[in-house]
Protein backbone atom coordinates (compact mmCIF):
# COMPACT_ATOMS: atom_id res chain seq x y z
CA UNK A 1 0.00 0.00 0.00
CA UNK A 2 1.55 3.44 -1.02
CA UNK A 3 2.47 6.20 1.29
CA UNK A 4 3.98 8.88 1.49
CA UNK A 5 7.71 10.34 2.89
CA UNK A 6 7.65 13.60 4.12
CA UNK A 7 11.07 15.75 4.88
CA UNK A 8 9.51 19.19 6.68
CA UNK A 9 10.93 22.72 7.44
CA UNK A 10 10.81 23.75 3.55
CA UNK A 11 9.42 26.95 2.54
CA UNK A 12 7.39 26.58 -0.85
CA UNK A 13 8.02 28.41 -3.98
CA UNK A 14 7.06 28.64 -7.27
CA UNK A 15 3.73 27.85 -9.54
CA UNK A 16 1.24 25.72 -9.51
CA UNK A 17 -0.93 24.61 -11.80
CA UNK A 18 -4.44 24.01 -9.98
CA UNK A 19 -6.79 21.01 -11.46
CA UNK A 20 -10.03 20.84 -12.61
CA UNK A 21 -12.51 20.11 -9.59
CA UNK A 22 -13.60 16.58 -8.42
CA UNK A 23 -16.64 17.60 -6.97
CA UNK A 24 -17.49 19.05 -10.34
CA UNK A 25 -16.81 16.48 -12.86
CA UNK A 26 -18.79 14.04 -10.88
CA UNK A 27 -22.15 15.33 -11.14
CA UNK A 28 -21.16 16.33 -14.46
CA UNK A 29 -20.15 12.59 -15.83
CA UNK A 30 -23.84 11.71 -13.83
CA UNK A 31 -26.07 14.37 -15.81
CA UNK A 32 -24.07 12.66 -19.59
CA UNK A 33 -26.50 10.02 -18.43
CA UNK A 34 -29.23 12.30 -19.82
CA UNK A 35 -27.40 13.03 -22.76
CA UNK A 36 -27.69 11.04 -26.30
CA UNK A 37 -24.72 11.23 -27.85
CA UNK A 38 -20.79 11.50 -27.09
CA UNK A 39 -19.90 13.91 -24.55
CA UNK A 40 -16.33 15.56 -23.87
CA UNK A 41 -15.36 16.41 -20.72
CA UNK A 42 -12.49 19.08 -20.63
CA UNK A 43 -10.06 19.72 -17.63
CA UNK A 44 -10.79 16.21 -16.10
CA UNK A 45 -8.82 15.97 -12.91
CA UNK A 46 -6.92 12.08 -13.03
CA UNK A 47 -8.59 10.72 -9.56
CA UNK A 48 -9.54 7.45 -8.68
CA UNK A 49 -12.75 8.34 -8.21
CA UNK A 50 -13.01 9.75 -11.81
CA UNK A 51 -11.99 6.02 -12.84
CA UNK A 52 -14.55 5.14 -10.44
CA UNK A 53 -17.52 7.00 -12.22
CA UNK A 54 -16.26 6.27 -15.49
CA UNK A 55 -16.34 2.05 -14.71
CA UNK A 56 -19.84 2.77 -13.25
CA UNK A 57 -21.20 4.16 -16.40
CA UNK A 58 -19.80 1.42 -18.41
CA UNK A 59 -21.50 -1.20 -16.33
CA UNK A 60 -24.29 0.61 -17.60
CA UNK A 61 -23.81 0.23 -21.44
CA UNK A 62 -21.97 3.90 -22.09
CA UNK A 63 -18.82 4.15 -23.80
CA UNK A 64 -16.17 5.11 -22.04
CA UNK A 65 -12.59 6.72 -22.72
CA UNK A 66 -10.66 8.25 -20.18
CA UNK A 67 -7.52 10.00 -21.11
CA UNK A 68 -5.33 12.44 -20.17
CA UNK A 69 -7.77 15.23 -18.93
CA UNK A 70 -10.16 14.29 -20.79
CA UNK A 71 -13.04 12.05 -20.64
CA UNK A 72 -15.70 11.18 -23.94
CA UNK A 73 -18.75 9.72 -22.85
CA UNK A 74 -21.35 7.97 -25.57
CA UNK A 75 -24.69 7.45 -23.76
CA UNK A 76 -26.18 6.33 -26.82
CA UNK A 77 -25.77 2.78 -25.57
CA UNK A 78 -26.63 3.29 -21.83
CA UNK A 79 -29.48 0.57 -21.15
CA UNK A 80 -28.95 -0.55 -17.97
CA UNK A 81 -29.96 2.13 -14.82
CA UNK A 82 -28.80 -0.22 -12.16
CA UNK A 83 -25.40 0.62 -10.32
CA UNK A 84 -24.16 -1.92 -8.37
CA UNK A 85 -22.52 -2.06 -4.84
CA UNK A 86 -19.24 -3.17 -5.73
CA UNK A 87 -19.14 0.01 -7.64
CA UNK A 88 -21.15 2.78 -5.28
CA UNK A 89 -19.91 1.82 -2.01
CA UNK A 90 -16.80 2.80 -2.78
CA UNK A 91 -17.35 6.76 -3.87
CA UNK A 92 -20.65 8.43 -2.63
CA UNK A 93 -21.05 10.29 -6.09
CA UNK A 94 -21.83 7.28 -7.07
CA UNK A 95 -25.57 8.15 -6.08
CA UNK A 96 -26.13 11.37 -8.35
CA UNK A 97 -26.55 8.40 -11.27
CA UNK A 98 -30.29 8.14 -9.27
CA UNK A 99 -31.48 11.16 -10.48
CA UNK A 100 -30.75 10.72 -14.30
CA UNK A 101 -31.33 7.26 -14.37
CA UNK A 102 -35.01 7.57 -13.05
CA UNK A 103 -35.64 10.55 -15.68
CA UNK A 104 -34.48 8.97 -18.58
CA UNK A 105 -35.72 5.38 -17.96
CA UNK A 106 -38.29 5.84 -15.06
CA UNK A 107 -36.89 3.01 -13.12
CA UNK A 108 -33.21 3.00 -11.60
CA UNK A 109 -31.71 0.26 -9.28
CA UNK A 110 -28.67 1.91 -6.99
CA UNK A 111 -27.01 0.47 -3.91
CA UNK A 112 -26.57 2.91 -0.81
CA UNK A 113 -23.32 4.91 -0.80
CA UNK A 114 -19.92 4.79 0.57
CA UNK A 115 -16.95 7.14 0.69
CA UNK A 116 -15.19 8.64 2.98
CA UNK A 117 -15.20 6.82 6.65
CA UNK A 118 -16.71 9.62 8.81
CA UNK A 119 -19.99 11.16 10.33
CA UNK A 120 -23.81 9.63 8.96
CA UNK A 121 -24.42 11.20 5.96
CA UNK A 122 -27.54 9.69 5.13
CA UNK A 123 -29.41 10.01 1.64
CA UNK A 124 -32.90 10.61 3.31
CA UNK A 125 -32.93 14.41 1.35
CA UNK A 126 -32.38 12.46 -2.03
CA UNK A 127 -35.00 9.84 -1.47
CA UNK A 128 -37.35 12.05 0.07
CA UNK A 129 -36.86 14.62 -2.71
CA UNK A 130 -37.40 12.05 -5.52
CA UNK A 131 -40.57 10.94 -3.78
CA UNK A 132 -41.93 14.23 -4.04
CA UNK A 133 -41.50 14.16 -7.22
CA UNK A 134 -44.06 10.82 -7.66
CA UNK A 135 -41.52 8.33 -7.82
CA UNK A 136 -42.06 5.16 -5.52
CA UNK A 137 -39.16 4.29 -3.69
CA UNK A 138 -38.24 1.10 -2.25
CA UNK A 139 -34.90 -0.28 0.09
CA UNK A 140 -34.19 -3.73 -1.07
CA UNK A 141 -31.17 -5.65 0.31
CA UNK A 142 -28.74 -2.46 0.40
CA UNK A 143 -30.52 -0.99 -2.56
CA UNK A 144 -32.92 1.88 -3.49
CA UNK A 145 -35.26 1.17 -6.20
CA UNK A 146 -37.38 3.85 -7.60
CA UNK A 147 -39.74 3.76 -10.36
CA UNK A 148 -42.31 6.43 -12.00
CA UNK A 149 -44.25 6.07 -15.96
CA UNK A 150 -44.01 10.18 -15.32
CA UNK A 151 -42.23 12.48 -12.66
CA UNK A 152 -44.51 15.84 -11.97
CA UNK A 153 -42.95 18.83 -10.53
CA UNK A 154 -43.59 19.89 -7.12
CA UNK A 155 -42.46 22.23 -4.50
CA UNK A 156 -39.53 20.52 -3.04
CA UNK A 157 -38.08 21.86 0.58
CA UNK A 158 -34.91 20.47 2.21
CA UNK A 159 -34.52 20.30 5.95
CA UNK A 160 -31.61 21.59 5.46
CA UNK A 161 -29.01 22.32 2.12
CA UNK A 162 -27.71 19.41 0.52
CA UNK A 163 -24.93 19.72 -2.23
CA UNK A 164 -26.04 16.20 -3.28
CA UNK A 165 -29.69 15.76 -2.89
CA UNK A 166 -29.75 19.16 -4.51
CA UNK A 167 -28.10 17.46 -7.77
CA UNK A 168 -30.08 13.98 -7.43
CA UNK A 169 -33.18 15.83 -7.19
CA UNK A 170 -32.34 18.44 -9.61
CA UNK A 171 -31.67 16.01 -12.65
CA UNK A 172 -34.76 14.09 -11.76
CA UNK A 173 -36.97 17.28 -12.27
CA UNK A 174 -35.40 18.87 -14.84
CA UNK A 175 -37.82 16.23 -17.88
CA UNK A 176 -41.02 16.39 -15.10
CA UNK A 177 -44.29 17.24 -16.38
CA UNK A 178 -44.67 20.71 -14.99
CA UNK A 179 -42.60 23.46 -12.72
CA UNK A 180 -40.35 22.38 -9.39
CA UNK A 181 -39.19 24.77 -7.09
CA UNK A 182 -35.95 23.31 -4.70
CA UNK A 183 -35.64 25.42 -1.68
CA UNK A 184 -32.35 25.30 0.42
CA UNK A 185 -31.05 24.48 -2.94
CA UNK A 186 -27.19 24.02 -2.88
CA UNK A 187 -25.65 27.21 -4.31
CA UNK A 188 -22.32 25.67 -4.60
CA UNK A 189 -20.32 26.36 -7.69
CA UNK A 190 -20.16 22.88 -8.78
CA UNK A 191 -24.24 22.74 -8.51
CA UNK A 192 -23.76 26.15 -10.65
CA UNK A 193 -21.92 24.35 -13.30
CA UNK A 194 -24.53 21.42 -13.33
CA UNK A 195 -27.20 23.76 -13.69
CA UNK A 196 -25.54 25.18 -16.60
CA UNK A 197 -24.68 22.44 -18.23
CA UNK A 198 -28.12 21.30 -18.14
CA UNK A 199 -29.67 23.88 -20.04
CA UNK A 200 -27.25 24.10 -22.20
CA UNK A 201 -28.79 20.39 -23.09
CA UNK A 202 -32.46 22.46 -23.03
CA UNK A 203 -33.29 22.07 -19.37
CA UNK A 204 -34.92 25.21 -18.28
CA UNK A 205 -33.47 25.96 -14.63
CA UNK A 206 -33.35 29.68 -12.62
CA UNK A 207 -32.25 30.95 -9.84
CA UNK A 208 -28.47 29.74 -10.26
CA UNK A 209 -26.61 30.37 -7.67
CA UNK A 210 -29.27 31.22 -5.22
CA UNK A 211 -31.07 29.14 -2.64
CA UNK A 212 -34.11 28.56 -4.41
CA UNK A 213 -33.89 27.01 -7.59
CA UNK A 214 -36.97 26.96 -10.13
CA UNK A 215 -37.00 24.43 -12.46
CA UNK A 216 -39.70 24.11 -15.92
CA UNK A 217 -40.14 20.68 -17.04
CA UNK A 218 -39.42 20.03 -20.34
CA UNK A 219 -40.33 16.59 -22.81
CA UNK A 220 -36.61 16.40 -24.00
CA UNK A 221 -33.27 17.26 -24.23
CA UNK A 222 -30.73 17.95 -26.69
CA UNK A 223 -27.35 16.29 -27.07
CA UNK A 224 -24.28 18.57 -26.02
CA UNK A 225 -20.84 17.46 -27.13
CA UNK A 226 -18.24 19.51 -24.70
CA UNK A 227 -18.14 20.86 -20.78
CA UNK A 228 -15.02 22.50 -19.51
CA UNK A 229 -15.06 21.56 -15.88
CA UNK A 230 -14.32 23.95 -13.44
CA UNK A 231 -11.21 24.84 -11.19
CA UNK A 232 -10.74 22.76 -8.07
CA UNK A 233 -11.22 25.71 -5.25
CA UNK A 234 -10.59 22.68 -2.44
CA UNK A 235 -7.34 22.34 -4.10
CA UNK A 236 -6.47 25.71 -4.45
CA UNK A 237 -7.51 26.50 -1.05
CA UNK A 238 -5.43 22.98 0.07
CA UNK A 239 -2.31 24.93 -1.48
CA UNK A 240 -2.99 28.62 -0.08
CA UNK A 241 -3.14 27.32 3.41
CA UNK A 242 0.20 25.18 3.04
CA UNK A 243 1.85 28.05 1.94
CA UNK A 244 0.52 30.16 4.20
CA UNK A 245 1.90 27.51 7.03
CA UNK A 246 5.25 26.54 5.79
CA UNK A 247 6.17 30.55 4.41
CA UNK A 248 7.15 30.90 1.06
CA UNK A 249 5.45 32.21 -2.44
CA UNK A 250 3.56 30.41 -4.48
CA UNK A 251 1.13 31.67 -7.89
CA UNK A 252 -1.57 29.16 -8.30
CA UNK A 253 -2.67 29.10 -11.82
CA UNK A 254 -5.95 28.20 -13.71
CA UNK A 255 -7.83 29.45 -10.68
CA UNK A 256 -11.01 31.16 -9.82
CA UNK A 257 -10.81 33.12 -6.95
CA UNK A 258 -14.41 34.68 -7.07
CA UNK A 259 -14.95 30.89 -5.73
CA UNK A 260 -12.61 31.35 -3.14
CA UNK A 261 -13.46 35.00 -1.81
CA UNK A 262 -14.43 33.74 1.95
CA UNK A 263 -11.07 31.55 2.32
CA UNK A 264 -8.89 34.59 1.01
CA UNK A 265 -10.47 37.16 3.69
CA UNK A 266 -10.07 34.87 6.00
CA UNK A 267 -6.10 34.31 5.07
CA UNK A 268 -6.01 37.81 5.09
CA UNK A 269 -7.16 38.13 8.87
CA UNK A 270 -4.44 35.32 9.34
CA UNK A 271 -1.20 38.06 8.05
CA UNK A 272 -1.09 36.20 4.57
CA UNK A 273 -0.50 38.64 1.55
CA UNK A 274 -2.55 37.39 -1.60
CA UNK A 275 -2.62 39.08 -4.73
CA UNK A 276 -5.58 38.46 -7.31
CA UNK A 277 -5.12 38.32 -11.34
CA UNK A 278 -7.26 36.68 -14.14
CA UNK A 279 -7.02 33.03 -13.48
CA UNK A 280 -4.46 33.07 -10.76
CA UNK A 281 -4.04 33.74 -6.98
CA UNK A 282 -0.39 34.97 -5.87
CA UNK A 283 0.37 33.95 -1.83
CA UNK A 284 2.94 35.67 -0.32
CA UNK A 285 3.36 34.26 3.48
CA UNK A 286 6.12 34.63 5.79
CA UNK A 287 5.24 31.93 8.44
CA UNK A 288 3.76 34.33 10.91
CA UNK A 289 0.07 33.32 11.10
CA UNK A 290 -2.22 34.81 13.17
CA UNK A 291 -4.87 33.44 14.87
CA UNK A 292 -8.71 33.34 13.50
CA UNK A 293 -11.99 31.99 14.81
CA UNK A 294 -14.35 30.56 11.88
CA UNK A 295 -17.13 28.38 11.27
CA UNK A 296 -17.58 26.19 7.90
CA UNK A 297 -20.73 27.14 6.55
CA UNK A 298 -22.29 26.13 3.34
CA UNK A 299 -21.52 28.06 0.06
CA UNK A 300 -20.28 31.15 0.11
CA UNK A 301 -19.42 30.40 3.36
CA UNK A 302 -15.99 28.38 4.92
CA UNK A 303 -15.93 25.15 2.91
CA UNK A 304 -16.01 21.74 5.62
CA UNK A 305 -13.51 20.76 3.15
CA UNK A 306 -11.16 23.14 3.96
CA UNK A 307 -11.97 22.18 7.80
CA UNK A 308 -8.63 20.16 8.35
CA UNK A 309 -6.54 22.26 6.52
CA UNK A 310 -7.35 25.02 8.46
CA UNK A 311 -6.88 23.31 11.71
CA UNK A 312 -3.51 22.93 10.82
CA UNK A 313 -2.98 26.71 9.98
CA UNK A 314 -3.97 27.29 13.03
CA UNK A 315 -1.53 25.10 14.94
CA UNK A 316 0.97 26.98 13.71
CA UNK A 317 -0.60 30.71 14.73
CA UNK A 318 0.45 32.88 17.27
CA UNK A 319 -2.46 32.58 19.24
CA UNK A 320 -5.14 30.27 20.30
CA UNK A 321 -8.55 29.62 17.98
CA UNK A 322 -11.85 28.17 17.36
CA UNK A 323 -13.25 26.16 14.52
CA UNK A 324 -16.91 25.40 14.65
CA UNK A 325 -18.15 22.75 12.52
CA UNK A 326 -21.66 23.24 11.20
CA UNK A 327 -22.37 20.75 8.02
CA UNK A 328 -20.99 17.25 9.73
CA UNK A 329 -20.97 17.52 13.60
CA UNK A 330 -18.52 14.55 13.75
CA UNK A 331 -16.17 15.54 11.29
CA UNK A 332 -13.15 15.12 13.38
CA UNK A 333 -11.27 11.85 12.65
CA UNK A 334 -7.75 13.90 12.37
CA UNK A 335 -7.81 15.51 15.19
CA UNK A 336 -5.67 12.76 16.83
CA UNK A 337 -3.67 12.17 13.92
CA UNK A 338 -2.52 15.82 13.76
CA UNK A 339 -1.65 15.55 17.86
CA UNK A 340 0.63 12.67 17.07
CA UNK A 341 2.65 15.44 15.47
CA UNK A 342 2.81 17.87 17.72
CA UNK A 343 -0.80 19.65 17.35
CA UNK A 344 -3.00 20.33 20.58
CA UNK A 345 -6.89 20.54 19.21
CA UNK A 346 -9.40 19.45 21.95
CA UNK A 347 -13.08 18.50 20.83
CA UNK A 348 -16.56 18.99 22.38
CA UNK A 349 -18.60 17.20 20.16
CA UNK A 350 -21.70 18.60 21.87
CA UNK A 351 -21.32 21.56 20.29
CA UNK A 352 -19.10 20.43 17.30
CA UNK A 353 -15.91 22.81 17.94
CA UNK A 354 -12.40 22.59 18.00
CA UNK A 355 -9.72 24.05 19.88
CA UNK A 356 -6.31 24.86 18.48
CA UNK A 357 -3.85 26.10 20.93
CA UNK A 358 -1.37 28.19 18.27
CA UNK A 359 2.19 28.22 18.35
CA UNK A 360 2.77 24.87 18.46
CA UNK A 361 6.35 23.13 17.15
CA UNK A 362 5.63 20.42 15.43
CA UNK A 363 7.09 16.89 15.16
CA UNK A 364 7.92 14.17 12.46
CA UNK A 365 5.29 11.32 13.40
CA UNK A 366 3.99 7.99 11.53
CA UNK A 367 0.80 9.05 10.98
CA UNK A 368 -2.64 7.34 9.19
CA UNK A 369 -5.00 8.91 6.83
CA UNK A 370 -8.28 8.71 7.68
CA UNK A 371 -10.32 9.92 4.66
CA UNK A 372 -9.68 12.61 1.65
CA UNK A 373 -9.12 15.56 3.44
CA UNK A 374 -7.91 14.41 6.56
CA UNK A 375 -4.76 12.94 4.35
CA UNK A 376 -4.44 16.58 2.71
CA UNK A 377 -4.20 18.23 6.60
CA UNK A 378 -1.83 15.63 7.48
CA UNK A 379 0.34 16.24 4.29
CA UNK A 380 0.65 19.95 4.85
CA UNK A 381 1.35 19.26 8.76
CA UNK A 382 4.46 16.76 7.65
CA UNK A 383 5.77 19.95 5.33
CA UNK A 384 5.51 21.95 8.64
CA UNK A 385 7.28 19.04 10.95
CA UNK A 386 10.74 18.78 12.39
CA UNK A 387 12.45 15.79 10.50
CA UNK A 388 10.77 13.41 8.09
CA UNK A 389 7.03 11.46 8.94
CA UNK A 390 5.20 8.79 7.21
CA UNK A 391 1.91 9.38 5.93
CA UNK A 392 -0.11 6.07 5.56
CA UNK A 393 -3.06 5.26 3.43
CA UNK A 394 -2.98 7.72 0.66
CA UNK A 395 -4.97 5.85 -1.73
CA UNK A 396 -7.80 8.02 0.37
CA UNK A 397 -5.69 11.65 -1.15
CA UNK A 398 -5.95 9.75 -4.27
CA UNK A 399 -9.69 10.62 -4.60
CA UNK A 400 -9.21 14.23 -4.35
CA UNK A 401 -6.11 15.62 -5.36
CA UNK A 402 -4.56 14.71 -9.00
CA UNK A 403 -0.32 14.18 -8.63
CA UNK A 404 -0.30 16.39 -5.28
CA UNK A 405 3.50 15.09 -4.45
CA UNK A 406 4.27 15.56 -7.89
CA UNK A 407 2.74 19.42 -8.01
CA UNK A 408 4.47 19.68 -3.97
CA UNK A 409 7.58 18.29 -5.18
CA UNK A 410 7.85 21.10 -8.05
CA UNK A 411 7.14 24.27 -5.61
CA UNK A 412 10.10 22.86 -3.15
CA UNK A 413 8.21 20.27 -0.85
CA UNK A 414 10.17 17.11 -0.29
CA UNK A 415 7.65 14.51 -0.42
CA UNK A 416 8.07 11.01 -2.37
CA UNK A 417 5.46 8.21 -2.79
CA UNK A 418 7.06 5.06 -1.48
CA UNK A 419 5.23 1.67 -1.87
Amino acid sequence: MDYFEIEGKNQLFGDVNISGAKNAVLPLMAASILNNDELTISNVPNLSDSITMSNLLKGMGAEVDLSSGKICINSKSLNNPYAPYDLVRTMRASFYVLGPLLAKFGEAKVSLPGGCAWGPRPVDFHIEGIKQLGATVDLEDGYIIAKSNQLKGNKIVFPKISVGATGNVLMASILADGDTEIHNAAAEPEIQQLCHFLNSMGAKISGIGTNILQIEGVSSLRSVDNVDVIPDRIEAGTFLMGVAATGGEVKLNKVNSDHLKTVISYLEHANVDIKIEDNSITILSDGNINSYDIETNEYPGFATDLQAQWMLLMSVASGDSTLKENIYFDRFNHVPELNRLGCDISVDLKTATASIKGQRKLIAANVTSTDLRASACLILAALCAEGTSIINRVYHIDRGYDKIEEKLSKIGAKIIRKK
